[in-house]
């Protein structure tokens, strides 16, 4: 077992119809490890710089972000530049997946070195695409046949 099988992957999601989906869309795939899920920009930074309510969870980064760009308190673009200014975050892959069409926000998430982004509503085939690819680049998936 290699050590992203014990790192979560971070939803930041204030929709709790699109988390229970995106949720849904990585078990399909046999995702190994745990989701964690937060409703707003604020928490996200709380979560990944072991702050607040988080300040006694392992110190280990997560080993994926799936990132709206709207939300509550601090936005999802607001959220990527934090990732990305700091040290220990710099290096998580971040997927955006966003009701945002606006090619301002494309722009500068893709300036801020996204992984991928896609707009939701996002058919499940496009976005099972995405979290396989993401999936398979990280190995977050068991192998077929050995899920429990």
């Amino acid at each position: 077992m290699n050590e992203l099988d014990l790192r979560p992957i971070l939803l930041v999601e204030d929709d709790e119809v699109d988390a229970e989906l995106t949720v849904l869309g990585l078990r399909k795939y046999l995702l190994k490890n745990a989701v964690i899920h937060v409703t707003d920009g604020a928490i996200a930074l709380d979560f990944l710089f072991c702050r607040g309510a988080y300040q006694q969870r392992p110190q280990a980064n997560p080993c994926l972000v799936l990132l709206d760009l709207k939300l509550p308190k601090i936005d999802g673009l607001s959220v990527l530049k934090a990732i990305r200014a700091d040290a220990r975050t710099r290096a998580i892959p971040v997927f955006v997946l966003t009701a945002s069409s606006a090619q301002q926000d494309m722009a500068e998430a893709t300036r801020l070195q996204i992984t991928d982004y896609l707009v939701k509503p996002v058919e499940f085939v496009s976005f099972a695409s995405v979290v396989a690819k993401a999936g398979l680049n990280w190995g977050l998936f068991a192998q077929e046949g050995s899920a429990q």
